[in-house]
């Protein structure tokens, strides 16, 4: 079935950010912080993999998303439906049934056996591919699998995802000089604000947070050399 009628953007962002903190995807420590894939430390930490364990709140989500990209990409923009290995094929599936549309996904890297393939499942020259993913922080990681798209002959324009950081301000310039459009349904600011409506944290753990969310590169490098 596909959703057509739903709340505005902002509803759709309160309300996941909402979904998140209910089921414990969001994690703040601003004691012991935690390590990114950068090897940088944060305060703060998203688990969108969480949600697949969730029915009701992952049905929602992704009745959300698919309302979102329809909204912003249209509705009829895609052939389709691709996630990236791993944690965006879930997502992908689910909404590549939403959207009565053939999913794929896209592995990191070659298998290395066999044919030696990125795509899994039927993708052809000329389809319009939507990438599905959990998050993105900076970007970058996408760049790698809408190449992989691209080179089947295939297009991809847009990425969706369900958490975006929004806290670096080159995310959206790296995607957009690669030709790619993010859809989101909510961001860390978001979250801090649902955060705060319901103090389910200490008022100096989110302070701490906020400072990190305003300045990233500032507290990261403070506690690196700390």
């Amino acid at each position: 079935m596909i959703p057509t009628a739903f709340p505005p953007k902002e509803e759709i962002a309160r309300l996941t950010a909402r979904m998140l903190l209910e089921i414990g995807a969001v994690n703040f420590n601003t004691d012991e912080p935690y390590t990114l894939a950068s090897g940088l430390p944060s305060p703060s930490y998203i688990d969108c993999r969480k949600l697949i364990s969730f029915p009701r709140i992952r049905a929602t989500l992704m009745d959300f998303m698919t309302v979102t990209v329809m909204r912003e990409a249209g509705f009829e923009a895609f052939d389709n439906i691709a996630g990236g290995e791993t944690a965006g094929i879930p997502f992908a599936a689910l909404v590549a049934e939403r959207m009565a549309l053939p999913m794929t996904y896209v592995r990191k890297k070659p298998k290395g056996y066999g044919k030696n393939a990125r795509i899994e499942g039927a993708m052809s020259e000329g389809e319009r591919v939507l990438l599905v993913e959990d998050l993105t922080t900076d970007g970058g990681s996408k760049l790698s699998f809408v190449d992989a798209i691209r080179d089947t002959g295939a297009s991809c324009a847009n990425t969706a995802v369900i958490f975006y950081y929004d806290i670096f301000p080159e995310t959206e310039k790296t995607l957009g000089d690669h030709g790619v459009a993010l859809h989101y349904l909510c961001t860390w600011w978001d979250v801090l604000a649902e955060a705060k409506a319901q103090g389910v944290f200490s008022d100096e753990t989110l302070n701490e947070v906020e400072s990190f969310l305003k300045d990233p590169r500032a507290w990261q490098e403070a506690r690196k050399n700390s």
